[in-house]
């Protein structure tokens, strides 16, 4: 469901093929971002739309509208009554009964194109609408070709001025009725047909960021093929891509939540690349407005989805891995610096330069391009500028990080602790990411060295990290529980634990482990306090902390996400175990309502997907991942290596949720984590699970202050 004011998800029920340049969508009503309202029961059109999130809304967007009550362009007179009893929707098929028109729309996808299948009823002519939105769009009917050509302008930010969504539609049933629509800039065109009581009108539709030609080229992915062919297609695709997951287990509401959230993951960052008719693979670049060969990917908030997404991506579909990191290569060449949100290009939202961490990862987990030192040398770059325009790219304040080793709060930068504390990690990636590839320690020393600024936020009255001032006095009065301010859509109960590559660092500012465990306690403990003063109203993703019944855990939002596995490092895993069975059970759900907040491109999801096989990636580029408690029974992981990794927990139950012992490859297992290379080699991981929690303390994962 979505809405600004309170969030179950803010996703779409995309129709789409896994990480496909073209999604679809039934578009209920034309606001910005929230095109689609579940409990909207109007049709304006269905819609190809890229948008990734209402947050940042949509380009190169356009629709397609079958009315029978005359040649209506405005979206508001052709909109119909519709159910979604009557709405069948699957990943690869979408289908809805417009009741006004008496009149079926069905779609089927491939990456850049589709099929849809029109139903009539009988008149002396029905109409199909295209629309191709404001802002100077252009439409073109060729009577003689059966084709509706033009392209679409409308967009949110993130691509150059000569931007455009090129479109073929072709149609097998001759028109016998032709407008083409420009209403101050506002384009579109309307064809009609005579039609019998259920009558089939095709369309063959295609689209192209790059040229007309391009667009017909695209349109040959559906050529010679017919809708049902282009279906079980796109049925078989999403089969195999969800099938490296396979699940056993009774409860059917788990395996729905669980395949609910792998489709989530495999949506974004979605490939804007297209093959030539000559055979070479291209893009359309957001930055420079040219063609470029090779790849570039899109649509995704590195913010979000650096903890768990691309984790999930590197251990599952390594193969689409390489292909994202030579996106990253262009991306940086193109544009001087790495994506931190891009739709498609660079997009002013959110903080840290994450991207580290995306990079870093993959390569230290055997992900390998021609591009190594392309991205060390961006990573580099990045880590000492900022993006001219959109200010969260790069890093905002780092001549002040790299001098004070903090970003002050006070010299006019707003989340400054935020952008400390997940610079800090970025900085032990670089560090990491270098060390792999062969750098010199004169080259790699000074991001070990800021790897450890976190220090300089630890606020030692409070146990919690803070904003700093310039002159390093710490500035008065302090609430932990406000939202803001120094952190980004959080508080300090929140952020405190953003020291994702050294907890044992935190833990010694802390005083131990047992004031560790004892603050993480805190959390969970204390009542949904907060204070939304920086805000001046209470933003959505104070209102889901508040409602979900976890204290101050605020799971519909990313920052804390991972804080349930952090007891990990200090001895008592017990409580991991019991907070993420808890999790998982109140916070997911095969319904409309079923995330607790904000989804965010398959991080959200992600978090299920990894916690429920048992295990999470905490500090993604160390290459461990922190254990928890497996959801099911039985778990198959198929990777493409041909290696398997299966995870069998016989006694697991809604209420053995408690881990008593392990055994991987049938011997006995004491660590709190798994390495990635051990689980990559081919892996059979036991779980004996108990209704009582068990003592045992375990080896901590990775943490940079244990390093020799």
């Amino acid at each position: 469901k979505n809405a600004p004011r309170f969030s179950n998800g803010n996703t779409l029920p995309l129709t789409q093929l896994p990480f496909a340049m073209a999604s679809y969508c039934v578009q209920t009503e034309s606001r910005d971002g929230w095109f689609f309202q579940p409990d909207q029961p109007y049709a304006e059109g269905v819609r190809l739309t890229h948008q990734p999130s209402p947050w940042i809304n949509d380009y190169g967007q356009f629709s397609i509208m079958p009315v029978t009550t005359g040649p209506v362009f405005d979206e508001n007179e052709r909109a119909s009554w519709f159910s979604h009893k009557s709405e069948p929707a699957k990943p690869y098929y979408y289908s809805v009964y417009l009741a006004e028109h008496d009149a079926t729309v069905e779609l089927t996808p491939t990456e850049r194109a589709s099929e849809i299948r029109l139903t009539y009823p009988e008149k002396d002519l029905s109409y199909l609408v295209i629309d191709a939105f404001d802002c100077g769009s252009w439409t073109e009917i060729r009577p003689a070709e059966n084709k509706v050509v033009g392209y679409t302008v409308r967009n949110a930010g993130g691509v150059t001025a000569n931007f455009k969504n090129w479109f073929v539609i072709e149609c097998d049933t001759p028109f016998e009725y032709t407008q083409t629509v420009n209403e101050n800039g506002h384009a579109g065109a309307i064809v009609g047909f005579k039609t019998k009581r259920g009558q089939k009108v095709n369309l063959k539709v295609a689209s192209s960021f790059i040229s007309l030609e391009q667009a017909e080229t695209n349109l040959l992915e559906v050529a010679d093929k017919d809708f049902d062919t282009v279906k079980e297609e796109g049925r078989a695709i999403w089969n195999q891509t969800l099938s490296r997951i396979r699940v056993e287990d009774g409860d059917l509401d788990h395996l729905r939540t669980f395949y609910s959230c792998l489709y989530r993951c495999v949506l974004f960052p979605r490939d804007l690349s297209e093959i030539t008719a000559d055979g070479r693979r291209v893009h359309y670049s957001p930055y420079d407005g040219k063609i470029h060969d090779g790849y570039l990917f899109g649509d995704t908030g590195f913010w979000d989805t650096f903890r768990s997404l691309f984790a999930l991506v590197d251990l599952v579909y390594p193969e689409m891995a390489e292909k994202m990191q030579e996106g990253l290569a262009n991306d940086y060449l193109e544009s001087g610096f790495l994506p931190e949100w891009s739709s498609p290009g660079h997009r002013n939202c959110m903080v840290g330069n994450n991207s580290a961490s995306v990079v870093a990862e993959a390569y230290l987990k055997g992900i390998r391009t021609r591009y190594t030192e392309t991205l060390w040398e961006a990573l580099c770059h990045g880590a000492h500028a900022v993006h001219p325009e959109a200010k969260s790219t790069g890093r905002l304040g780092w001549e002040y990080y790299d001098r004070l080793g903090y970003v002050p709060c006070n010299v006019g930068i707003r989340e400054s602790a935020a952008r400390t504390l997940e610079y800090a990690y970025d900085d032990w990636c670089i560090w990491r990411f270098g060390q792999e590839i062969g750098k010199t320690d004169a080259e790699t020393a000074p991001y070990l060295k800021a790897a450890f600024n976190y220090r300089n936020l630890y606020r030692k009255s409070e146990s919690l990290m803070s904003g700093r001032n310039e002159d390093g006095s710490f500035p008065e009065p302090f609430s932990k529980f406000k939202w803001g301010g120094d952190f980004t859509e959080g508080n300090a109960l929140h952020y405190t634990w953003s020291v994702f590559h050294d907890p044992k660092g935190l833990i010694d500012l802390m005083g131990g482990k047992d004031a560790f465990a004892a603050n993480l306690d805190e959390i969970f403990n204390l009542p949904p306090v907060y204070d939304e003063s920086y805000y001046g109203t209470v933003i959505h993703e104070i209102r889901e902390m508040q409602v979900m019944n976890m204290g101050n855990y605020a799971h519909g939002n990313q920052p804390i996400q991972h804080v349930l596995y952090l007891y990990n490092w200090c001895g008592q895993p017990w409580k991991t175990q019991m907070h993420v069975r808890e999790a998982m059970e109140k916070l997911y759900a095969a319904t409309p309502d079923g995330y607790c907040g904000d989804e965010d491109n398959g991080q959200t999801s992600a978090w299920y997907i990894f916690s429920a096989l048992g295990f999470y990636p905490v500090c993604p580029a160390s290459c461990e991942y922190a254990i928890g408690t497996p959801l099911f029974k039985k778990v198959t992981v198929y990777l493409p290596s041909g290696r398997q990794i299966m995870i069998s927990a016989p006694a697991n139950s809604s209420k053995a949720c408690y881990v008593e012992g392990m055994k991987f490859n049938g011997k006995p297992y004491d660590c709190n984590f798994f390495r990635h290379s051990d689980l990559t080699k081919g892996a059979k991981i036991t779980f004996n699970m108990s209704e009582t929690a068990s003592s045992r303390s375990g080896k901590a994962p990775y943490s940079l202050s244990d390093e020799k």
